[in-house]
């Protein structure tokens, strides 16, 4: 079929047209129909199942994680117990408020039964207070021997309670014994009414930020 023949067909009288003809005009209507359909209504469709699938596939993955926490929460539990057992372990190292005084003899005491001259054994006048504990700074200077300067360390750090040794400075006297500035820093867990005193100050602390 010609082009020429192609123009002279008459729109209106499709019915009279040869098979070819009739056969391209029921494409061009059909690809029509679904280029509409796409846009007036897949479209949406397509967008509303791929976002289906991509819930589908984050509701999979959150799943798995809570399965795989599933089966790991035995685990958790006995690691949650042995923290708890480890944290009271701790806790034990820390004097409570009425056991200070003697912690603070045990370490006078470890210093004179090495030896040593104390020139200066300070408590700090305020402690310096955490969320769960207090620390008390001492401020020490002692006289002695090199030797018997690093056993009383020895001595400190073998305490059943909590004792660290900073700012440690040594200086040799003429006479040629060793004086040591030291501060020590012991601490203690705090009680129930220190411990309820320290939230509501944090909760204040938190409302003033804001």
């Amino acid at each position: 079929m010609t082009l020429d023949e192609l123009r002279n067909l008459d729109p209106k009288q499709i019915g009279s047209w040869p098979v070819l003809p009739k056969l391209g005009a029921l494409l061009a209507i059909l690809l029509l129909l679904i280029i509409a359909s796409y846009f007036l209504d897949w479209q949406g469709q397509l967008e509303t199942i791929d976002a289906a699938q991509q819930k589908e596939t984050t509701l999979r993955a959150t799943f798995l994680e809570k399965k795989k926490q599933a089966i790991d929460i035995e685990a958790y539990r006995k690691q949650l117990t042995d923290i708890e057992k480890s944290f009271g372990t701790l806790l034990k190292q820390l004097p409570g408020k009425s056991e200070m005084e003697a912690l603070l003899t045990d370490i006078n005491q470890a210093g004179l039964g090495r030896g040593l001259q104390f020139e200066l054994f300070k408590p700090a006048t305020a402690e310096n207070m955490s969320e769960f504990y207090a620390e008390l700074p001492i401020t020490i200077r002692v006289s002695g021997g090199y030797h018997d300067m690093g056993a009383f360390a020895s001595d400190i750090s073998k305490l059943s309670r909590i004792v660290l040794l900073n700012d440690v400075q040594l200086t040799q006297n003429k006479d040629g014994a060793i004086t040591m500035d030291v501060v020590a820093k012991t601490y203690r867990y705090l009680d129930e009414e220190e411990l309820v005193k320290q939230k509501k100050a944090a909760k204040t602390a938190k409302g003033a930020k804001k």
